[in-house]
């Protein structure tokens, strides 16, 4: 029995070391241009880079994510399908839906996290209000008059912890993925959204949307100008992150193969400085270090779920 075992781990050793031989199906759960999908591209490339086969981006928006990680809980663990996760799919959605096609922790092995990122409250340029303040005083004037877009569980608890500790009325609105509520605010049929913050900055500098506050619990390095919410509805704070998963039962050498080639890319400062454009926080974690993580986070956001008193679909 302990040769059968060892000839296995062997086996499993000479097949990490060759690993990938094809390309790499890279799973993403949310629309093209959004932040997970930015993350998803930076990695891919580095990771074709050190492993020699392409990553090959799909996006499969739905479902808070839920769509795409159900299916990639049902793929082969070869680690051919895998997919760049955040705390929405891989957490929140435990508390966001009564019944979930799959087990955030049980259906998936953890690989890396890459980091975090936090959300902007923005609004049109021609919006009434200048500053947070201003558009609290405003949003409170206007019960039931303004409408907040959603496409991921970090906006859609961003909002709901603004109108609960806020005080504030307003209309939400569900969203495949950020992008859409972007497109939708700066056309008038929503009033306000919440934008992971490279977008959010990207937004800015173009000029087509405003931002009043960020969801970090300090103000942000990435955008010193913006307040955090905090400063005016104290104990606000909503902080996403990245990470790569795949199957359950991945072989640990496949495994430590993915996680060390990811290792050596966020290590390199101008890999960090790329990040850092996209918004996010450099922030690695070992695969045990993850697992871990995940275990908490489907409690902490079960915990902000129940803060922002959203009932699950």
């Amino acid at each position: 029995m302990k040769i059968f075992a060892l000839l296995i781990a062997l086996a499993a050793s000479a097949h990490a070391q060759t690993y990938p031989t094809k390309p790499v199906k890279l799973v993403v759960p949310f629309p093209a241009g959004s932040a997970t999908d930015q993350v998803a591209r930076l990695a891919g490339s580095q990771l074709q880079e050190a492993l020699g086969q392409p990553f090959v981006i799909e996006n499969k928006a739905g479902a808070q994510g839920g769509i795409a990680a159900a299916e990639v809980a049902k793929a082969a663990p070869d680690g051919y399908t895998l997919m760049v996760t955040t705390n929405t799919p891989q957490a929140a959605n435990v508390s966001l839906f009564k019944k979930l096609n799959y087990d955030p922790v049980k259906d998936f092995t953890p690989i890396t996290r890459y980091g975090t990122t936090s959300f902007m409250l923005m609004v049109r340029p021609d919006f009434p209000a200048r500053t947070l303040k201003e558009f609290l005083t405003h949003a409170r004037s206007q019960p039931g008059k303004l409408s907040a877009g959603y496409g991921s569980a970090g906006s859609q608890v961003s909002v709901a912890m603004l109108k609960a500790l806020g005080k504030l009325d307003i209309v939400e609105v569900p969203y495949k993925g950020i992008p859409q509520t972007v497109t939708d605010t700066m056309g008038g049929s929503l009033q306000l959204t919440f934008v992971d913050l490279a977008n959010a900055l990207a937004q800015q500098k173009g000029g087509k949307l405003r931002g009043l506050g960020v969801t970090s619990g300090k103000r942000s390095s990435l955008a010193p100008d913006q307040p955090a919410i905090a400063e005016e509805l104290p104990g606000y704070e909503v902080i996403a992150w990245f990470a790569l998963v795949a199957p359950a039962k991945l072989p640990q050498p496949i495994v430590q193969r993915l996680h060390e080639a990811n290792m050596k890319a966020l290590g390199r400062p101008e890999i960090k400085e790329k990040f850092a454009t996209i918004g996010m926080d450099v922030a690695p974690m070992s695969p045990a270090e993850l697992g871990r993580f995940i275990q908490a986070e489907v409690a902490n956001w079960a915990k902000l779920v129940k803060l922002a008193n959203i009932q699950p679909e």
